[in-house]
């Protein structure tokens, strides 16, 4: 699914319009139906609620919630913020003037001083101030009553996003004067500062509201950003080869594991054959063999000349894939191999973890990797390769750039994981859950990536499927041991089930 900018949307919007013959107020009137059917599920009429409503169309919006609310027995008080310095849109004055004609409505329009009304913990705001049309910081008194609606603990519901925050970027806003809601209601799509963790304060519970926009209105609209969802890896996936062998499915190299560190190398094969790898063979210190081959008898092992870290990684072209990092540590021998490896590799491989830390200690070997690689760095381990970022917003901005500066593809791995590629193009997942977040579960997700591209997926699908399927076999996971009991071994152990229901299922004539 695409995810689109401000100013995407907006031309949606407008072609929609003229593809169905209707007015913007029109329009209006349907996303405004949708809010109020949303409030009157959740709140009785009894409920006190609050309308600010700012001068443009988010306000509009606003104002026409008012209007649908009070008519359903709702007596909502309602606040237009319409100083000089504004300047009604046609819609917001038209939803104005039908305010005006409702007997009995609270209604405010305040145009030089507020006297703002008092708000406690037991009210519900409706946030319409400002909404995708804004194109600078708020500024004058709208910082002061954002901040005052933040403190004043009521229950806050945005209408398409919470004023302040923009679409896409947001490095140049004072996060002290957005709205910090608790219930946004989405016009028919996402935006991507939604997907960013610093966000997630402001966006609260999400909820896209279908407008049943004419879809060839945005079909053809191009867009470098997307989400992973369970219909787009069905259509990704594809069907086993039943006359196939172990070579056929793809050979997968892991050089993971040293002395205390051999469960991430166990974690990540056991990914790798749970996602469908055929054969799996794991270089690792000569003391991993015992711990590795009592754990997964399945796998080969491949042991390196010293007993406790590994020191020496052959050049070895005989498999589809080769995966470095799953708990390797950043021991001198370990780094000095690495440096070797990378320097005399010319096919692409994957690094995480301890092989992306020993390059973050040798800054020079970032060149090194080769092009068409895929690395999986968490946050921590991206600010040590790449200095230290203050947002997700700014490392997908440096991730961009590194990815076509060295042709890699990145996943920044997090709650929203997003595989950045040279092309530019990039994709979030939307699969996975916060019991994730858990010792082992990135040398799993090495596993999976490593193991659909040996099967032969095309890099960029193996990705993006890889990401989808280890967070769904998260999700499934926690169905049955809760978001807090998940262990990454209850990931790898479910890999397949999530496979098998991602697959489509087969035709029945």
């Amino acid at each position: 699914m695409k995810i689109f900018t401000n100013d995407a949307i907006k031309h949606i919007f407008e072609r929609s319009i003229e593809l169905e013959g209707i007015s913007m107020l029109d329009m209006m009137e349907r996303a405004a139906s949708a809010v109020t059917y949303e409030i009157m599920k959740r709140w009785r009429s009894t409920k006190r609620i609050v309308v600010f409503a700012g001068p443009g169309d988010n306000g509009g919006d606003a104002l026409a919630v008012s209007r649908m609310l009070f008519e359903q027995g709702y007596s909502p008080e309602v606040y237009l913020l319409n100083v000089k310095s504004s300047h009604l849109s046609n819609c917001c004055s038209a939803n104005r003037d039908r305010l005006y004609q409702l007997e009995g409505i609270k209604y405010t329009e305040v145009t030089e001083t507020f006297n703002v009304p008092e708000l406690t913990e037991n009210d519900v705001v409706i946030d319409g101030l400002f909404g995708a049309g804004l194109r600078r910081p708020l500024q004058g008194g709208y910082t002061s009553l954002v901040q005052f609606i933040n403190d004043s603990g009521a229950y806050i519901v945005s209408i398409d996003m919470p004023s302040g925050l923009f679409g896409e970027l947001n490095q140049s806003v004072d996060r002290r004067n957005i709205i910090k809601a608790d219930l946004t209601l989405a016009y028919q799509f996402k935006r991507l500062s939604f997907f960013f963790s610093e966000n997630a304060q402001f966006i609260g519970e999400c909820k896209v509201l279908d407008l049943e926009l004419n879809p060839s209105a945005y079909d053809a609209i191009s867009t470098d950003y997307y989400t992973i969802d369970g219909s787009d890896a069905s259509a990704l996936i594809h069907e086993r080869n039943p006359f196939g062998n172990k070579y056929d499915n793809g050979t997968v190299l892991l050089v993971a594991g040293s002395y205390g560190m051999m469960g991430a190398a166990i974690l990540a094969a056991r990914g790798a054959m749970r996602s469908g790898a055929g054969l799996v063979t794991v270089h690792a210190p000569s003391m991993g063999y015992l711990p590795l081959q009592t754990s997964l008898p399945e796998v080969i092992f491949q042991p390196d000349k010293n007993e406790y870290v590994v020191s020496n990684i052959e050049k070895n072209n005989a498999f589809s894939v080769v995966a470095l990092g799953p708990g390797l540590t950043t021991s001198d021998e370990t780094m000095d191999a690495i440096d070797t490896f990378l320097k005399n590799r010319k096919y692409p491989c994957l690094l995480d973890a301890d092989a992306l830390n020993c390059i973050a200690k040798r800054p020079m070997l970032i060149r090194c990797i080769p092009k068409g690689s895929v690395i999986t760095p968490h946050a921590r381990e991206f600010d040590r390769l790449f200095g230290v970022h203050n947002s997700d917003e700014e490392r997908l901005l440096k991730a961009l750039n590194i990815s076509r500066l060295h042709d890699i593809t990145i996943v920044l791995k997090g709650h929203y994981t997003m595989s950045v590629f040279p092309s530019g193009k990039v994709f979030v997942n939307s699969s996975g859950n916060s019991g994730m977040a858990t010792a082992g579960s990135g040398d799993v997700l090495t596993g999976v990536i490593a193991s659909l591209i040996a099967q032969g997926y095309q890099p960029e699908i193996g990705v993006v499927l890889g990401v989808y399927l280890h967070g769904l076999a998260g999700d499934i996971a926690a169905q049955e041991q809760s978001e807090y009991g998940v262990m990454a071994s209850d990931i790898a152990d479910n890999l397949g089930r999530a496979i098998k229901q991602t697959q489509r299922p087969p035709l029945t004539f």
